[in-house]
């Protein structure tokens, strides 16, 4: 890459031209930062997908015990997460704080990790939402809609978003948030105004529920529901003060997010029993919390609780769908990706190729998908058991690795800097939050043919597992041959619109 006179006065960084290399900064505060952030999280899938998976699957009644168990967790995370957001800010985020503190090199293998996993996540909602839009037509309209049908036509709807700007779609994702978290609400306080046979019972908190060789992984389980909060510094560059807004919104995040899920959680087993709540869900999977408010605030509010199912599952591909496109841009920018990637849009500042990039993937894997189901509206085998499982899965093992990481370089980034003392309590909770993921990253590789309903002797048990471990590996590999041939490039990862920013500071002083 050509150097002008400015960037030989900081050797090793190169040149950025032009404000399309920047997003745009000022477009977010701290409402519309949260809600696209806590979008991910697709409250109404969790509770109505994730947690009757988790009782049936894990037979543990102490779910809601575990998702204040991650809270804590997660909280640890987030403090040392936070404090890397305001010395780094870029669209990059987990591969950002990496690079800074574990070298180039791992950030780079991080990059790839991120873009693998994220596109992971979103690209497997596609299956339970093409497949409950389906259900949907058969149920009110009396038509036999395809599973891939409804999911390639969000697919081209969230890629067409994706070129708008962020604003619009902030309240696009926050709109539907609200909505679907009153409707949950709603549910909790019925059940516990009309609890089950067992009565107003806080047996799902005791410690006594959580004995069993499945703890562990049904940890697994429940951080997925937890993905998104670690998105806020991904919008850093978006905000006018990141160094403010990013660990405040991370902090409300993650802390809402524990209480609401151990709060709907419990909820539903005192709307069953905790004794016949294992049992139910077994019974009934997904359709559990459907049946739970049908007998207690009546089909109307059931209907539109089944809309909001689906309209809760394309905030969470918005959202994904963002982060994505601004991985890829910050990847582009730094010489991960081709150049292409690392522009915006002229019109709306969106980072349009990543974008598209996104949108290309989406399409592809789920056509797949789609030639490979021979059964596609009646059975959910492949849109939700194979496309959402094991993607859902495979996303989710890849955000645990990326921030055992993150823990590891937040501790190495300070200390390099000289800073122990003043950053001493960041570094033991990150190194506390740093072994704790990477035991539940551990147990999630060893279960893996549980968490994706394969038989123990089941290729995909290694297969889907080693989807992340094969982008590790890719990214280490492209990072080392960065540095040797291109060192210019392989210096620059994880400094983002830094790097363009203290070139033109150079070029003013020159």
């Amino acid at each position: 890459m050509a150097t002008d006179s400015s960037s030989k006065s900081r050797p090793g960084i190169s040149t950025f031209k032009g404000q399309d290399r920047a997003l745009r900064a000022g477009r977010l505060g701290t409402g519309g930062l949260l809600l696209s952030v806590l979008a991910a999280t697709a409250p109404l899938m969790v509770v109505a997908g994730v947690m009757p998976t988790t009782f049936a699957v894990m037979g543990i009644v102490g779910q809601p015990l575990l998702f204040v168990i991650l809270g804590v967790v997660l909280v640890l995370f987030s403090v040392g997460y936070a404090e890397m957001s305001r010395h780094v800010h870029n669209a990059g985020a987990f591969y950002a704080y990496i690079s800074r503190g574990l070298g180039g090199t791992a950030g780079a293998s991080a990059a790839l990790v991120a873009l693998v996993a994220y596109n992971a996540l979103q690209v497997g909602i596609y299956g339970i939402f093409g497949f409950e839009v389906s259900s949907l037509f058969a149920t009110y309209a009396d038509l036999s809609v395809a599973w891939w049908i409804p999911a390639l036509v969000a697919a081209l709807v969230v890629g067409a978003l994706g070129w708008l700007k962020i604003d619009v779609n902030a309240r696009v994702l926050g709109v539907l948030l609200i909505i679907e978290v009153a409707l949950v609400v709603t549910f909790d306080i019925a059940a516990v105004a009309d609890p089950g046979a067992q009565g107003l019972s806080l047996h799902a908190f005791n410690p006594d529920t959580l004995s069993g060789a499945g703890v562990a992984t049904a940890l697994c389980f429940c951080i997925a529901a937890f993905t998104g909060f670690e998105q806020a510094p991904v919008y850093a560059e978006e905000t006018s003060r990141p160094h403010i807004l990013v660990p405040r919104v991370m902090f409300l995040a993650v802390s809402g997010v524990a209480v609401f899920f151990a709060v709907s959680s419990w909820a539903l087993t005192v709307a069953t029993g905790p004794s016949a709540i294992v049992a139910e869900s077994q019974k009934q999977s997904a359709g559990l919390l459907f049946g739970l408010t049908e007998s207690r605030l009546g089909g109307t509010f059931t209907d539109v609780l089944h809309f909001l199912f689906v309209t809760g599952m394309f905030a969470a591909l918005l959202s994904f769908h963002n982060v994505v496109a601004r991985y890829a841009f910050a990847m582009g920018r730094e010489g991960l990706l081709p150049a292409a990637f690392g522009r915006t849009n002229s019109a709306s500042g969106a980072p349009g190729t990543g974008s598209l990039l996104q949108t290309v993937v989406s399409v592809v894997v789920v056509a797949v998908f789609a030639i490979a189901d021979d059964k596609p509206t009646g059975d959910p085998t492949v849109p939700v058991l194979h496309l959402f499982t094991w993607f859902g899965n495979i996303g989710s093992l890849g955000v645990i690795v990326l921030m055992a990481a993150a823990s590891a370089s937040v501790i190495v980034f300070f200390v390099r800097r000289g800073a122990v003392g003043a950053q001493a309590w960041r570094l033991v909770t990150s190194a506390l939050a740093g072994i704790a993921l990477l035991v539940i990253a551990v147990y999630t590789v060893k279960d893996f043919d549980v968490l994706v309903g394969a038989g123990p002797g089941s290729s995909l048990s290694w297969v889907l597992p080693g989807i992340i471990g094969l982008a590790v590996l890719v990214g280490l590999a492209q990072g080392l041959l960065l540095k040797a041939r291109r060192p210019e490039a392989h210096a620059r990862i994880g400094l983002g619109n830094e790097a363009f920013q203290l070139e033109k500071a150079a070029g003013e002083t020159s």
